[in-house]
């Protein structure tokens, strides 16, 4: 039509930026809960187009520990809990109220203390194990790591009361074996179980009317306090170890049968060894190495627990719900019945054993150039440990098996390690002796030897072609990551170090190699034991995740456990989908299980930190039985730890650990500076800093919950690294067995 004017089409919208770190990093901050790509977007206006580069960027700043990975493809800030969560009680203080912490902890470092408000009146009292739904208020600085929070009780969620481990007094008190529980409980007539003096119990919290200490029950008789059962009994009991198999469960197991070759490659003619500790009950991995013309060529073998253990049985359930084994100085809890945890899954010499293994050739230089995985039938040609394999190095003896060219892919392997550059802390161990009555015989240091590393570096490229191999094939893959330290531990970091002359390099981004160069540089010096402890101390904890962020310690852009599915749950998972990808039949990842990922993850690593804990505790039970007879002795020790109510000491003999509180420390007004991790006397002028040499008097040491306290016996202390002896001004204010984790 003549005159019609057409209508201006419209210049496309074009899309708001992608925002900048900073940006995203302040609206983390300013968020209140979790956040995800979804929240991201709304708040920024972003298009779907954008997504890709948002999911990158996210992924970059959990790798930098900007932000804090909270569950599946969720945030927060570092060190942050929201208005609301799930917690779990852990202890009580001197009144007897209870103490919690959360349950989801992504932060780095010891999770915030949450003090849980009293309650009301005719309702049982909160008991250690008991999980519920808590409205949080932070207590002044509640967002900064060690903050603390208060805590109001919405909903109880726990099926069962909570449990609370003690032993029996007569008449009526109870007392905790969990020093985290600062009050006792009281047991009224009828109530004690038919338990005795001095008896190892478990008792559950009774409604509550009035003051005074908090009634409870009498459920379960553990043993007698004295018996040499009694120190794992505790810690099974105190972290709520779960030790009894389902009887459907044991069932299941009894069933297992020998695999059959089928159509399994036959592996049985290669000579694969296993190399474990003397006291190790179940191996799970087996190792093998030739020389190429290029290179080596590695086998590493691990349990075909898979064949086993189906997705939805009831094998499979009970393995879930442990998460992994836990390891006493005196038993073990395993993950598996023992049918197959000693059994069908344990590589023994001599025996057919089904395994998935993987093939790996690496060049003269360490360097991976392929590798492959497949299902086999194997027979272990013979059981190593780690000492007779080390000598036998030494020696250059012959154990007509193939030792040398272990020894010499190891060598390949471990100068690749170091021009990737890890993190390799020297961190003492210990190790507890049992006799026959299993009392401490005695405490010996646990030797690093070549031959643990051998299996090490194995295990560790075995874990990289897992996760590489899943990647490649885009199948679910349980993580095993690392985040590096967040900004506030690497500040800290910077800030102590530059107390001893030693400097990071600037800037956010921190490599593993920078820290290992400073590990090298004090190695064999005063210095080496403090500069290790602090280091760690920077470090997050290593956790499950199935999406990848790295693992930092180990500086590898991918990496998930292959190499223990009997006493690990990951591994498992990791199998299942190595058998689905790589169609190797039966076993495989159930089409419902990768939905489950981001709860397995969550659950897995509890259960992993829970393991660390109780195995920890009673090693410190076995050492503070062990010492309790030498009260008034004089020890040297290390300062391993120092906060404002005084210092944790290590012993240099045991490895032994207290507490000097204040009034053991000499008579001044003592100053707490963080930065140097120092108490600082305002009118002697002596200093106490991490890892000062000093002499201690035990004053107590009480088995029950594994606690000493010690005196400082002189005011001198002994060979104190260099650094200066007053704190800056302004920085000061008045007043912590051998298992391949990584």
């Amino acid at each position: 039509m003549a005159g019609k004017i057409p209508k201006r089409s419209k210049k496309p919208k074009a899309a708001p930026a992608l925002p900048s770190r900073e940006e995203i990093r302040a609206f983390v901050r300013a968020s209140q809960g979790r956040v995800g790509k979804r929240e991201i977007t709304r708040h920024f206006g972003l298009g779907t187009e954008q997504r890709p580069a948002l999911r990158a960027l996210l992924a970059e700043l959990a790798r930098e520990g900007d932000v804090a990975p909270a569950g599946h493809k969720r945030f927060t800030a570092p060190g942050r809990l929201p208005e609301s969560m799930v917690v779990r009680i852990t202890g009580t203080n001197q009144d007897g109220d209870p103490i919690a912490k959360p349950v989801d902890w992504q932060g780095d470092g010891p999770p915030p203390v949450i003090f849980m408000s009293r309650e009301p009146r005719g309702h049982a009292a909160l008991a250690p194990g008991e999980r519920v739904l808590a409205k949080l208020k932070p207590i002044g600085t509640g967002r900064q790591e060690g903050g603390k929070y208060e805590g109001r009780t919405i909903k109880r969620l726990s099926d069962e009361p909570g449990r609370i481990p003690g032993v029996f007094r007569p008449p009526s008190r109870l007392i905790p074996t969990d020093r985290r529980q600062k009050a006792e409980w009281h047991i009224p007539p009828g109530e004690e179980g038919g338990a005795e003096a001095g008896e190892i119990v478990q008792a559950e919290p009774l409604p509550h009317q009035g003051y005074g200490l908090k009634p409870a029950r009498i459920t379960h008789r553990l043993g007698k306090i004295g018996d040499a059962r009694a120190v794992s009994l505790i810690c099974i009991a105190t972290h709520d170890i779960p030790q009894h198999f389902p009887e459907s469960t044991v069932a299941e197991a009894k069933k297992a049968r020998a695999t059959p070759l089928g159509k399994r490659e036959d592996l049985r003619s290669v000579p694969l060894v296993t190399i474990d500790g003397e006291d190790a009950r179940d191996f799970d991995d087996a190792v093998y190495a030739e020389a190429e013309e290029s290179g080596h060529r590695l086998l590493v073998a691990i349990a075909d627990v898979a064949h086993y253990v189906r997705p939805g049985s009831s094998l499979d359930r009970t393995a879930f719900e442990r998460g992994n084994s836990v390891y006493f100085p005196d038993r073990v809890i395993p993950m598996l019945p023992e049918d197959l945890s000693n059994g069908w899954c344990s590589l023994k010499p001599g025996e057919d054993r089904g395994c998935l293994f993987v093939e790996i050739h690496i060049d003269a230089h360490g360097n991976k150039t392929s590798h492959r995985f497949g299902r086999g039938l194997m027979r272990s040609a013979a059981r190593l440990t780690y000492t007779e394999v080390q000598e036998a190095a030494d020696s250059d003896a012959d154990l007509a098996l193939p030792i040398r060219p272990l020894y010499a892919a190891f060598n390949a392997l471990l100068a690749a390690r170091v021009r990737r550059g890890t993190l390799d802390l020297d961190l003492p161990e210990r190790k507890v002796v049992l006799n026959d009555e299993g009392k401490v015989a005695e405490i010996a240091p646990r030797p690093r030897l070549d031959s643990h590393r051998l299996i090490e570096e194995f295990m560790v490229l075995a874990n990289i072609c897992a996760a590489e191999e899943l990647e490649r094939r885009d199948l679910p893959c349980m993580y095993r990551i690392h985040a590096p330290p967040s900004d506030e531990k690497r500040e800290n970091l910077r800030s102590f170090l530059s107390t001893i002359g030693i400097t990071l390099p600037p800037g956010n981004q921190l490599l593993p190699r920078d820290l290992d160069r400073i590990l090298a540089k004090v190695a064999g010096t005063d210095q080496a034991p403090m500069v290790n402890e602090m280091v760690l101390r920077s470090q997050s904890q290593a956790a499950y995740e199935p999406d990848n962020i790295g693992h930092f310690g180990l500086a590898l852009p991918k990496y998930a456990h292959f190499t223990s599915p009997i006493r690990r749950y990951a591994d498992l998972l990791v199998h299942r989908a190595l058998i689905l990808g790589c169609k190797f039949g039966t076993g495989a990842l159930s089409a419902e299980e990768p939905a489950r990922y981001p709860d397995m993850a969550e659950h897995i690593t509890t259960t992993e930190r829970r393991a660390a804990l109780a195995e920890r505790d009673a090693i410190d039970r076995y050492l503070t039985a062990f010492m309790a007879d030498q009260i008034g002795a004089v020890f040297s020790a290390r300062i391993s730890g120092v906060t404002r109510f005084g210092l944790f000491v290590t012993v240099n003999s045991n490895g032994a650990n207290g507490l000097v509180p204040m009034a053991g420390l000499p008579d001044d007004y003592w100053h707490h500076d963080e930065a140097t991790q120092s108490l600082n006397g305002r009118r002697t002028n002596k200093t106490y800093r991490l890892t000062d040499q000093v002499q201690v008097r035990l004053m107590e040491a009480t088995p029950v919950t594994g606690g000493m306290l010690f005196h400082i016996s002189s005011g001198q202390r002994v060979g104190a690294p260099p650094g200066p002896a007053r704190p800056p001004a302004g920085s000061t204010s008045t007043l912590k067995g051998h298992r391949r984790r990584k």
